[in-house]
C-alpha cells in the first residue's frame, strides 16, 4: 500500500468518476484504475462498485476512506511540521471563518496580519460552521474561528471574545424609542432569523426559546445583511451580534442594547491539536484576541 494509492482512492471518493478522479491526480484513467485494484487485492476487500456511468463506494469503501484522509491529514501535518521548523510565518495559513462574522471581523484582521506577517500566504475560507468543522478534521483547514461551545478532543481551543447580541427594528417601531429592554420584554414578538446551518440561527433560537420570543416562520434569509434590509423595510425585527453593527448606520434601524444578563455569543480560534504549527496558531490568536476588544472596546465607547 502507497500514499499514492490512497490519494486515488480519495479523489475517486470526491468525483466518483474515473476520468475525472485520473484527470485531478494527472495520471492516465487506466493507471488510476490499475492501482485501485492493487489496493484492493492488497486489502482483500472491494473498495467500490463499478458501473458504467458512475462509482459507488462499498461499505468498506467508505471506511477506508475515512481512514485514508486521516492518514494523508497526518502526512501533510509532518510536511508542514518540517516547514514550521523553519520558518512557520513565511509558509501559509488556511483559516476558515464563517458569513456572520468575517465581513466585520477579517477587515480589520488582515491588514494587521499581513503587518506582522509579511511573508506569510492567508488563504481564507468563508463557509458554515459545520463544513468548517469538517474541513479542519480533514486537514483541509488550518484553523478556523467559530463559535463555542464545542466538543471535539481532537481540536486545540482558544477562547478569543464573547460578543453581545442587539436587538435591530424599524426606526418607527414602538421599541425603537427604547435604549435598552429586558430579555423577557421579547416575550409576544417575531423575529427574523437566518436560514437553516447558520450557527447564528441556533443562538438566536436559544434566545427565543428563553425570552418567550418565536420565530417569523414565513420568512428565513440567507445573510445578516439581509435581515438587515427587511428590518429597514419595517418587515420585522432581528437579533444582530455587536460587531454586525459597526457598518454605517442606517436611518431606518434602530438598535438597542438589552440589560444584564444581555445574550451573547463566544468566539474561539480552533486546530487540531496535533497540528505542527499550535505554537505560530496561539499567536494568530493572540491577534485576533487584540483585535476584536479594540473593535468591542470602540463600541462601547461610541454606541451605535
Amino acid at each position: 500500500m502507497t500514499l499514492r494509492e490512497l490519494e486515488y482512492l480519495i479523489a475517486l471518493a470526491d468525483h466518483r468518476h474515473f476520468g475525472r478522479a485520473a484527470e485531478v491526480c494527472r495520471v492516465s484513467q487506466p493507471t488510476l484504475s490499475t492501482q485501485i485494484r492493487k489496493l484492493e487485492d492488497h486489502l482483500g476487500a472491494a473498495l467500490i462498485e463499478r458501473t458504467p456511468r458512475s462509482v459507488m463506494l462499498t461499505p468498506f469503501g467508505r471506511d477506508a476512506v475515512a481512514r485514508a484522509r486521516c492518514i494523508m491529514g497526518e502526512v501533510e501535518e509532518m510536511r508542514r511540521a518540517a516547514l514550521s521548523c523553519r520558518n512557520p510565518e513565511m509558509g501559509s495559513l488556511r483559516l476558515g471563518i464563517f458569513p456572520t462574522l468575517g465581513p466585520y471581523l477579517l477587515p480589520h484582521v488582515v491588514p494587521r496580519l499581513r503587518e506582522r506577517y509579511p511573508q506569510l500566504e492567508l488563504l481564507l475560507l468563508e463557509e458554515k460552521s459545520e463544513n468548517l468543522l469538517a474541513r479542519l478534521r480533514e486537514g483541509k483547514l488550518d484553523a478556523a474561528v467559530l463559535a463555542l461551545p464545542l466538543e471535539d478532543e481532537r481540536l486545540q481551543v482558544e477562547f478569543l471574545f464573547e460578543e453581545q447580541f442587539l436587538l435591530a427594528v424599524p426606526a418607527r417601531h414602538a421599541l425603537a424609542r427604547r435604549d435598552t429592554l429586558a430579555l423577557n420584554e421579547l416575550g409576544g414578538y417575531d423575529l427574523m432569523l437566518l436560514e437553516e446551518g447558520h450557527c447564528l440561527r441556533d443562538q438566536a433560537l436559544d434566545v427565543c426559546r428563553v425570552s418567550g420570543a418565536a420565530e417569523r416562520a414565513s420568512f428565513r434569509a440567507t445573510s445578516l445583511e439581509t435581515l438587515r434590509q427587511m428590518v429597514g423595510a419595517e418587515v420585522g425585527m432581528t437579533l444582530l451580534p455587536e460587531l454586525a453593527t459597526r457598518s454605517p448606520a442606517s436611518a431606518q434601524i434602530s438598535l438597542l442594547r438589552f440589560s444584564d444578563p444581555a445574550p451573547s455569543r463566544r468566539l474561539a480560534l480552533c486546530w487540531r491539536r496535533s497540528s505542527a504549527m499550535s505554537h505560530f496558531l496561539k499567536q494568530m490568536a493572540a491577534l485576533l484576541r487584540d483585535v476584536s476588544a479594540e473593535l468591542l472596546s470602540d463600541g462601547e465607547h461610541n454606541p451605535t
